[in-house]
């Protein structure tokens, strides 16, 4: 059973830098986060505004709805980066079209001038852009699209908006990436320890099986059989193993 804690991450902000890197003299205003923990929301969120300290540009409010008035009682990211940090350490970011929000959250870690590591070092990063990509080239796959395409419900997303965002995102990233992510037994714990439940299943490791081998006659009686189920036209496996 996979344990690792996924968190679904996303974020908004006061805009992008069109001429160089996108978070270049902008700000994050809005942080949302789900866990998501052996492919099951785990209700264990993350969810903050914060104070960007500066203006929100027109293209951006239109995106997410966010005002400056609406965010001049927040925190700022220096008050809310030690809980945000504890929350994701050691686990996999999930981010679509990860450089953006990778860019804006480094960036809001460097103004701080505390040394602290950027973010896709203490963390892995999973960008569901690049996996869109190669389940669907050459077709459009933003958010809405994907949702589209899966069928997920997305009629409360009048505005883009963090929290609801890293939710959608969540459920696109489990059926991206359904099926079975281990070939190992569930009961396998610490160690290849193997529980109790599968234990009379297992052979153990200090007991040998004899193989018993067919002797000639079984086996010409054998093929014998498979001639006759040939001749019926019963017999497909015959042209494989004779």
């Amino acid at each position: 059973m996979n344990t690792k804690r996924i968190i679904i991450l996303d974020t908004e902000t006061t805009g992008i830098n069109k001429i160089n890197l996108p978070h270049i003299n902008h700000r994050i205003i809005e942080i949302g986060a789900v866990e998501i923990i052996n492919r099951r929301f785990t209700g264990n969120n993350f969810h903050v505004y914060i104070q960007p300290d500066r203006q929100i540009e027109s293209e951006a409010l239109k995106v997410h709805g966010i005002t400056n008035n609406f965010l001049k009682d927040k925190p700022f990211f220096k008050d809310i980066v030690d809980k945000f940090l504890k929350y994701i350490k050691n686990s996999i970011l999930v981010i679509h079209n990860a450089p953006f929000d990778v860019g804006f959250i480094n960036q809001e870690l460097k103004i701080l001038n505390q040394n602290i590591q950027k973010i896709d070092t203490l963390c892995s990063i999973v960008d569901t852009l690049k996996i869109a990509r190669k389940l669907f080239p050459g077709k459009k796959n933003t958010l809405d699209a994907l949702c589209t395409r899966y069928k997920i419900n997305k009629s409360h997303r009048n505005l883009h908006s963090a929290i609801v965002d890293a939710y959608l995102l969540g459920k696109l990233y489990l059926l991206m990436t359904g099926g079975q992510e281990s070939m190992c037994f569930d009961g396998i714990v610490n160690n290849q320890k193997i529980s109790q439940t599968f234990k009379k299943f297992i052979r153990p490791d200090n007991i040998s099986l004899k193989i018993l081998y067919a002797k000639k006659q079984e086996i010409d009686l054998h093929i014998k059989y498979l001639k006759h189920m040939q001749n019926k036209n019963l017999c497909l496996w015959k042209y494989f193993f004779l």
